[in-house]
């Protein structure tokens, strides 16, 4: 019983620093994020990438018949608007990636608390059961 509570415990103790980790590294994260997207904020970049993607789907649905039919290239303005739109779209995906590995940190915290506790119980009664 003893042994079964310090293998708890320090799982644990695992958890906690697992969760400390995801969190610092969340926050590092969504910081370099938001360096490489200026001068766009991270409250602006869902707005803004709603815009350039209304502005390139424009443009395509002018532009997609000619290039299909092979008439036309596309245009440097929807060459832009596509590069400006996958950036913009990485940039998101990203931060909503750092935003699930804190709350994965925030869960993991909570779980090695909670087995640190249930770890010290055990141990306990394993010395009030003897």
């Amino acid at each position: 019983m003893r042994l079964c509570s310090i293998v708890v415990s320090l799982v644990g103790v695992v958890a906690l620093v697992f969760g400390i980790i995801f969190i610092t590294q969340a926050g590092s994260s969504a910081q370099e994020v938001a360096d490489s997207i200026q001068p766009v904020t991270l409250a602006e970049l869902d707005g803004t990438y709603e815009t350039v993607k209304a502005k390139q789907m424009a443009i395509r649905a002018a532009e997609e018949p000619q290039i299909q039919a092979g008439t036309a290239a596309p245009s440097n303005t929807y060459n832009y608007l596509t590069i400006q739109r996958t950036a913009l779209g990485l940039a998101r995906t990203n931060v909503g990636l750092a935003g699930f590995v804190r709350t994965s940190g925030i869960l993991d915290i909570l779980v090695g608390i909670g087995l640190v506790l249930a770890g010290v119980g055990l141990f306990k009664h394993s010395q009030s059961v003897l």
